[in-house]
């Protein structure tokens, strides 16, 4: 038989040997994270929290919230959106408690940059803007010694926020790649902003003149407007402000933003203009105003403002 150049049995040979070990090559590359120390050691990378462009969906998520590393590995934890969350391991017999705004342990960092398995280790609030009234970081990272299951808390919203560490020992194969966690963070996040959409629209067919829903979630995403912002009431009618969410607190705040957003201040059941605050609202809670004079009031979550969670209340005759 006669071969052309180029087309030998040995030339072909060779071209499969390379393929073959280009191909190789790129698999593990793909198999294994995006960057390394110079001890071999990775660094991953985590997304705290997301949000529609508008701000008005954040979702409730750590992405990924299940990530798998070796002993001596580093995970560096991005803020991704402009609602508060934290990055929390609980020290060894401790539970998980209701946000406290007031103790600096929750909003402050704790811990040192290697995490020992039994501690409690905090990033302090973090936020990819800067929060008004919170000392917010964008990054925060711990590298782990010792192999476990650790798992991690967001305080802000509790249960419904949390994060798995698997560490396995040194030399372990890594199941997953930052660019496969990174492409389904990337679909989960997609699917948190279609979530709160419907969540949105949900909660519009409840709101009326007189409920005003003050935020909400499902515990996958959050709602940081007030359904049905603007409404029109007579004098003398009341108006409910409802949290109707299950992680994040709200305020609903007329005037004078005061010096402590948290304490209420003012007299609901016979506001007449002015300043008028109801103090932090948990997921649940009720504030109502009963409204004496006419003229047009405006008000804001004083957490959420600067997302756009605004509103007012226009008083007729």
């Amino acid at each position: 038989m006669k071969h052309y150049r180029g087309t030998t049995p040995r030339s072909n040979k060779l071209a499969f040997i390379v393929a073959f070990a280009v191909a190789l090559l790129a698999s593990l590359a793909a198999a294994g994270p995006a960057s390394a120390d110079g001890r071999g050691h990775r660094n991953w990378q985590v997304q705290v929290g997301s949000e529609s462009w508008d701000q008005e969906i954040q979702g409730m998520a750590f992405l990924p919230s299940e990530i798998f590393i070796n002993e001596g590995d580093t995970i560096h934890w991005r803020a991704n959106s402009a609602e508060i969350h934290t990055v929390t391991f609980l020290a060894s017999g401790q539970s998980l408690q209701p946000f406290d705004p007031f103790n600096d342990d929750e909003l402050q960092q704790r811990g040192k940059n290697h995490y020992d398995g039994k501690s409690y280790y905090n990033s302090g609030i973090m936020a990819n803007v800067d929060v008004p009234g919170f000392p917010s970081v964008k990054d925060y990272s711990l590298t782990f010694p010792w192999k476990g299951d650790f798992t991690y808390y967001c305080l802000v919203h509790g249960m419904v926020m949390k994060g798995t560490v698997h560490v396995r020992d040194r030399g372990t194969d890594y199941p997953y790649s930052q660019a496969d966690y990174d492409r389904r963070s990337a679909a989960q996040e997609h699917s948190i902003i279609r979530d709160g959409e419907r969540l949105d629209a949900s909660l519009a067919e409840d709101a009326t003149d007189h409920l005003v829903i003050a935020g909400g979630d499902d515990g996958v995403a959050m709602v940081m407007r007030f359904v049905q912002p603007t409404v029109t009431v007579h004098r003398g009618d009341w108006v409910t402000f409802a949290n109707t969410g299950m992680g994040a607190p709200h305020t609903v705040t007329f005037g004078t933003e005061p010096a402590n957003i948290f304490a209420p201040s003012g007299t609901p059941d016979n506001f007449t203009g002015g300043d008028l605050n109801s103090g932090f609202m948990p997921p649940g809670a009720l504030f109502k105003v009963k409204f004496q004079t006419e003229g047009t009031f405006r008000y804001i979550c004083a957490l959420h403002d600067y997302m756009g969670m605004v509103g007012k209340v226009r008083v007729v005759d």
